[in-house]
């Protein structure tokens, strides 16, 4: 069972409002509900916005929410929040509609306690909110974390920063890179999506920016966040070790492989083999995945023309050990 409780706040009774919380929460929303494929990914998460008086989220709502998201043991349960941020001494806290200081928010200790007490296999705390990168951290030493196996947190910035909009306003930076990070941007050849993934996307796309995401984790395995549409058909990837015996193994090519011609061959140059021009289709998917690379020359079609070979790149020999092992 996977749940997940989605929070966008822009409506605050006392303090400033926001105009990009709540898209934020329907974009998380939309994203993670179904896998590439249409499949349920999170069913029915819990989504609540708070767009006007009418339908303000109090602290009160947002606590019990959280108890309930972390009360039993699903394999995942998702926290997702997108709203003001506070932090003082004490430690950090998500304003909910009502807050009127930010530390009448809701506690981060509680949150973390919530979670490092609960016996879901999975807890993933994402957090796009000002100073939220104090999460999980103890208050009397915030280079601490304080975090429970199965725990992991991504902030959008850390305990001193804020969190900053799009240039056109209307959703979180922060949010923006990891929607497109489940969208597909982070998938690895198979298509999954793991919270080290998502950061290291959102790590690389901010650059020079002025926030810096934080990432904490106290886990032995990556769970799957979503499924996207893989690269490359995972009936090709599974041929590796047939194409590549060994790790180092090159495969050589000849022009029956190539299907295609300049039109200025020697006359003796074999024809396209149609067995071969089928091989060297997957080949060249390898090669547009960065698992092949052309060996004694500069494209795989002068390789083949040259009677040269390919072999594997480095991440073409880290898939191969995985098909190897039979782990995919």
């Amino acid at each position: 069972m996977r749940k997940a409780l989605i929070v966008g706040i822009d409506y605050y009774e006392n303090i400033s409002n926001l105009s990009g919380a709540v898209n934020d929460a329907h974009a998380v929303r939309s994203v993670l509900e179904r896998n590439a494929d249409g499949t349920l990914n999170f069913p029915t998460p819990n989504l609540l916005v708070g767009t006007g008086p009418d339908t303000q989220i109090t602290r009160a709502e947002l606590k019990e929410a959280v108890c309930e998201l972390f009360a039993d043991d699903a394999d995942i349960a998702l926290f997702f929040f997108a709203g003001h941020g506070y932090i003082e001494a004490t430690g950090g806290f998500l304003c909910a509609s009502d807050s009127r200081t930010g530390d009448d928010g809701l506690s981060l200790t509680e949150v973390m306690s919530l979670a490092n007490a609960s016996k879901a296999k999975n807890k993933i705390i994402l957090l796009d909110s000002c100073h939220a990168g104090i999460a999980g951290a103890n208050v009397l030493s915030q280079h601490v974390a304080e975090i429970t196996e199965g725990v992991t947190i991504l902030t959008a910035s850390t305990a001193h920063q804020y969190a900053m909009e799009t240039a056109g306003g209307g959703s979180g930076v922060f949010t923006s890179l990891l929607v497109d990070a489940l969208s597909g941007a982070a998938a690895n050849l198979i298509g999954a999506i793991t919270p080290g993934s998502v950061y290291a996307h959102i790590d690389q796309s901010l650059g020079s920016w002025a926030q810096r995401p934080v990432f904490k984790t106290n886990v032995k395995t990556f769970v799957s966040l979503r499924q996207a549409a893989p690269p490359i058909e995972l009936a090709e990837l599974q041929r590796l070790t047939e194409f590549f015996p060994t790790p180092t193994t090159e495969f050589a090519l000849d022009p029956s492989y190539e299907p295609h011609r300049s039109g200025v061959e020697d006359p003796a140059t074999p024809p396209p083999d149609p067995a071969h021009t089928a091989v060297f289709a997957i080949l060249q998917n390898y090669v547009n995945v960065n698992l092949v690379r052309a060996a004694g020359a500069p494209h795989m079609w002068h390789a083949a023309m040259q009677s040269q070979g390919c072999q594997l790149t480095v991440l073409g020999q880290h898939y191969w050990n995985l098909v190897n092992e039979r782990l995919i």
